[in-house]
């Protein structure tokens, strides 16, 4: 029988790696200006920063990109007392909610524990969802917040955002500037490591999804309606995929928002819509979520 790794393991274990992509990147750089010691020490310090940034700070800046709001009951009774229902079944204080002003219907969560976890629904899955569906996909994010991955898909998905920006500010410095040759290399080591980066997420995200319709499945007891809102979600994201936010954040929602011919698209974070829905109702068939 294979044991799974705690979650404070897993958290460090994902710090581990992040400093080692960092450090690495310092000795590739080191090696085009010189001073490669130097370069991996500086980029060490670096990481250490972002580990204590990210720790602390990733959840917020998710929920700012995203302009999600807390409210409070008497903003959204029905909404708040869904969430309440599906925490007190799980057994888990009761988290934030967050509503946010999009139109895509999805749900993701974060924080760093489940003391401090917010879970936010977009409008969109407001209108969309009927109540039972609406507690199914709350059940799926309770999943995530019960294992304890909410901070460590936050701190990866921010990871990811960072490097990807960093690459966009050297690939136009490498068109700007003199020292081209340069900026290139940098530019594509960066942008190398941003996609060491998506594959961490790759690896983090693809089975907790599974884990988290099944954590659903046995909190709400209503696999079907999860996965009739998992098709209702599949269905509309596939005709209107989100123009706005970072891909690096994929990771997060329920179902990926972002669509299209680009890495996201190619390298998903999660499984196939079709073979959580196969899962679900599987699972439904066989009272195995009981």
């Amino acid at each position: 029988m294979v044991r799974k790794m705690n979650p404070t393991a897993r958290t460090i274990g994902l710090f581990a790696l992040l400093t080692l992509l960092l450090v690495g990147v310092g000795y590739l750089i080191g090696l085009i200006y010189g001073g490669t010691y130097y370069s991996m020490f500086l980029f060490l310090i670096l990481a250490f920063l972002i580990n204590i940034f990210a720790y602390f700070y990733s959840s917020r800046i998710v929920l700012w990109s995203y302009r999600a709001r807390i409210i409070d009951e008497e903003d959204n009774p029905r909404l708040y007392s869904i969430v309440k229902k599906v925490a007190f079944n799980a057994g888990l204080p009761m988290p934030k909610v967050a509503i946010v002003p999009l139109g895509v219907p999805n749900a993701f969560a974060t924080g760093r524990n489940p003391k401090n976890a917010v879970i936010c629904v977009t409008e969109g899955l407001l209108r969309l969802l009927n109540d039972d569906e609406l507690e199914g996909v709350i059940g799926h994010e309770m999943g995530h917040i019960k294992d304890r991955d909410i901070l460590i898909m936050t701190i990866a998905a921010t990871i990811a955002g960072g490097l990807s920006f960093m690459a966009r500010a050297y690939l136009w410095r490498s068109i700007f500037s003199r020292d081209r040759e340069n900026s290139w290399l940098i530019y594509i080591i960066v942008a190398l490591a941003a996609f060491a980066a998506l594959l961490l997420q790759l690896a983090i995200s693809r089975q907790r999804e599974f884990k988290a319709d099944e954590q659903s499945a046995r909190i709400t007891k209503k696999p079907l309606a999860l996965a009739s809102a998992l098709r209702k979600i599949e269905y509309y994201v596939r005709r209107k995929p989100l123009r706005e936010g970072n891909p690096s954040t994929a990771s997060l929602f329920i179902v990926n928002p972002f669509r299209g011919d680009s890495l996201i698209k190619l390298f998903s974070t999660h499984p196939p819509t079709e073979e959580r829905i196969k899962r679900l109702e599987e699972m439904a068939r066989s009272y195995s979520y009981i």
